[in-house]
């Protein structure tokens, strides 16, 4: 397909002096090759600065991940610092993960800070994005940004923006920034010149305090001393991980951690695995293979950035299986309360979190400890959020999500992996010295609240009209709402748009407590819950199911199980959703 005349504008703006001789001679390069596709999807558009940042595949061109859509965005950014905290000395943090240019690009995006007069804290090495969070609050930063594309594939970077919360921005700051991104033109107007007196190197110091800030989350140490030697494999899957996971796991008191030594290494290649993503078995193979080799007792896993979190345990078969994001948050959950009630830490002001599309089994442990739950929306911005309006007034104890992510604590207003890992092999140990497993743990839990099992299909529907099927969809179940999903009857409906919840056993209508987004859910006469949500970015539409399934007795949780997967298949058939 040829090029179009938006497209070969593009490209003559960007083979003029404002761009460096390797970039113009890697475009030359692709026109010399008749490369048109690739020249097409690298200039259609400018990358895109969205509420989170940015994220895409590197390399030249407006629609890329390189020095000058980095370079443009940070501009932006300084621009809305400058006039946000006028008169002040402004302050910002930068990590990275381990992804081919990261640091490169961190050392960019310090220099343009520095240009603009404002203080930089760069992290020595490649470190976890929880650290960056930790960092903007200990160091009382106006913000902070994090290079990485969490665990996207290998050919992505991204750069992800905080507030001084600590927490990624969020409204009105997400919308300004873009605003101001969107003025930045052209590379001219961008302050490249670094002022090195205003980059300070940050490492070892700000790992001590955050191990400090870590430690005081563990609930149980006597049981970790008895258990010490706990037998722990690690994988942080060529990332971030390995600079604090290791460290942690031994400040808690565990003296036998084994890190699989083939994805020890950051790699921004990623060699041993398809996608660095703990939430594919392929990626936790290898540590499920040596687990197995060495009679382990756990397996812990993280992403490239360190903020979401997999765990491998060994059934009652001596099987290994891994933990999906709702049952981790569930455990952890079900740990972080039980145990705070056991040492008599529990007080009347703790509460938990939990996002919409999350396992309602987290409200279920709540109400039994007599802790106040609240749910969010999709995205732990909205948890750090919530624990911003409530500080000083409530204690936040733990919240996850669906997704791989949880956070114990308020010292990082992000998920946190590290922590979590630590907490996760605290469990392990506390489990382990009552001469049972995790695994045990988990049945024994949701024995006493009911199984929930969860799945969730994603559909998606290109092109323009695949946007309006997206729309049709959500509007047709607005206007007839099901009575009976899979023979269940609905007893409420959540609808997240005009922030409306109806009963329809009392016809009571309440406020669903959160800002407006497009999410629909059913909730049925058996504890079952069912979620529309259609994709912000993408031509796509998630269905999130979680089941409840009766469960008396542990010994029934395998046909429990079967019989929760069957009720998801029925419930996607009925919805005509195959």
């Amino acid at each position: 397909m040829p090029l179009t005349p938006e497209v070969q504008h593009t490209i003559d703006t960007w083979l003029t002096p404002d761009y460096d001789a390797d970039t113009q001679a890697a475009i030359r390069q692709m026109q010399a090759s008749g490369q048109d596709e690739q020249l097409t999807d690298a200039f259609y558009r400018t990358l895109e600065f969205g509420t989170g940042g940015l994220r895409g595949i590197m390399g030249p061109g407006s629609n890329r991940m390189n020095r000058y859509t980095l370079g443009m965005a940070t501009q932006g950014l300084c621009n809305y610092l400058l006039q946000s905290f006028p008169g002040q000395q402004i302050k910002v943090a930068i990590a990275h993960d381990s992804r081919n240019n990261s640091r490169t690009f961190a050392e960019i995006a310090a220099g343009i800070f520095s240009a603009n007069g404002i203080v930089v804290y760069l992290f020595e090495a490649l470190r976890p994005t929880p650290e960056l969070s930790f960092a903007i609050r200990e160091l009382q930063c106006q913000s902070g940004c994090v290079i990485t594309a969490s665990h996207n594939p290998k050919e992505y970077n991204g750069y992800k923006v905080y507030w001084n919360d600590g927490s990624q921005v969020v409204a009105p700051h997400d919308q300004n920034i873009i605003a101001e991104v969107n003025k930045i033109t052209s590379p001219s107007e961008v302050k490249f010149e670094a002022d090195p007196s205003k980059i300070v190197s940050i490492g070892a110091d700000l790992d001590a305090r955050y191990f400090a800030a870590a430690k005081q989350l563990s609930i149980d140490p006597a049981a970790i001393q008895r258990q010490h030697d706990l037998n722990i494999v690690y994988t942080p899957i060529h990332g971030s991980g390995i600079t604090l996971v290791p460290g942690l796991l031994r400040e808690f008191g565990f003296t036998n951690v084994n890190v699989v030594e083939a994805q020890a290494t950051p790699d921004g290649n990623f060699p041993t695995v398809q996608s660095p993503n703990p939430e594919e078995k392929s990626a936790m193979q290898l540590a499920l293979d040596q687990a197995k080799a060495t009679n382990a007792d756990i397996v812990l896993a993280t992403d490239p950035d360190a903020d979401r979190v997999g765990v491998g345990v060994k059934n009652d078969k001596g099987e290994w299986v891994l933990l999906n994001g709702n049952q981790t948050a569930a455990v952890l959950t079900n740990y972080l309360l039980s145990a705070r009630h056991r040492a008599g830490q529990a007080t009347p002001k703790d509460y938990i979190v939990y996002t919409i599309v999350t396992s309602e089994v987290l409200g279920d442990i709540a109400r039994h400890y007599n802790v106040k739950s609240y749910r969010t929306l999709t995205g732990f911005k909205y948890i750090a959020g919530l624990i911003r309006d409530l500080e000083g007034r409530e204690t936040y104890i733990g919240g996850g999500e669906e997704s791989y992510g949880f956070l114990i604590g308020d010292f990082v207003r992000d998920k946190d992996a590290i922590s979590a890992c630590a907490l996760v092999a605290e469990m392990a140990a506390v489990a382990k010295d009552k001469g049972r497993t995790l695994y045990q743990e988990m049945v024994e839990m949701y024995a006493q609240y009911g199984l929930y099992v969860e799945d969730l299909i994603s559909l998606t529907k290109k092109g323009q009209r695949g946007a309006e099927e997206i729309q049709e969809m959500m509007a047709s179940l607005r206007a007839n709402p099901p009575q009976q999903i899979a023979g269940l009857k609905v007893v409420e409906i959540r609808d997240y748009k005009t922030g409306r919840i109806h009963d329809l056993r009392t016809g009571l209508a309440t406020d669903t407590g959160v800002e407006s987004s497009n999410v629909l859910q059913f909730l049925t006469e058996d504890g079952s819950k069912i979620s529309a949500r259609p994709s912000g970015t993408e031509p796509k539409i998630k269905f999130y199911f979680s089941v409840k399934q009766p469960l008396k007795s542990a010994v029934d949780f395998d046909l429990a199980q079967r019989l929760a997967h069957e009720k998801i298949q029925a419930i996607i058939a009925d919805m005509k959703l195959q």
